[in-house]
């Protein structure tokens, strides 16, 4: 089990955000969209993208981070997702989402 954990960010099919953590988001992924073991936040929507990743040093920072986001407004969330956005952002997050889900 990897000590390293992370924060996301998924945009629902209703363009609404939810915020979690993990330590295996392939494994998170495939829990949100197959219905098994993922959130309850996605009985009534399905998830269509993550838009942000954050890597925390272990579970607790992880925790406070997404405590952290969650407080957020809807605005303050889409400036936190638009500063992760640079230019090359679909190679550089497919890069990075590769990198989390091996």
């Amino acid at each position: 089990m990897s000590s390293r954990w992370l924060v996301y960010v998924i945009e629902s099919s209703d363009g609404s955000y939810y915020t979690g953590i993990t330590n295996n988001l392939r494994r998170r992924w495939q829990q949100h969209t197959s219905g098994k073991g993922g959130a309850k936040y996605f009985r009534g929507r399905q998830p269509k993208a993550v838009v942000f990743i954050e890597w925390q040093q272990d579970r607790s920072a992880a925790s406070r981070r997404e405590y952290q986001i969650k407080q957020l407004t809807r605005v303050q969330k889409e400036s936190l997702v638009e500063l992760q956005q640079v230019p090359g952002q679909a190679y550089i997050q497919s890069s990075m989402f590769k990198v989390c889900l091996e």
